[in-house]
């Protein structure tokens, strides 16, 4: 048996040398399949607000694509 998991709330961030952008897609509670969608940026010198902030949109998955040869983790 297989079973599919469904993250209702979830971030993709976009990773760069100068800043990070995520957008956290929110479903619409009238409209069955609608989504608002709210983005923030943050420089690359920001701590652990970042996180926070997803944390408090309710994020429960963040999928992170690293594109290019100079990507690193920063934090």
């Amino acid at each position: 048996m297989t079973v599919d998991v469904l993250h209702e709330c979830c971030a993709g961030p976009d990773v760069s040398k100068k800043d990070a952008k995520a957008c956290v897609p929110h479903p619409e509670r009238e409209a069955a399949g609608a989504f608002t969608a709210e983005t923030t940026t943050w420089g690359s010198t920001t701590s652990a607000a970042r996180w926070d902030r997803l944390l408090a949109a309710e994020v429960t998955m963040v999928v992170i694509v690293a594109a290019s040869d100079h990507w690193k983790a920063f934090s």
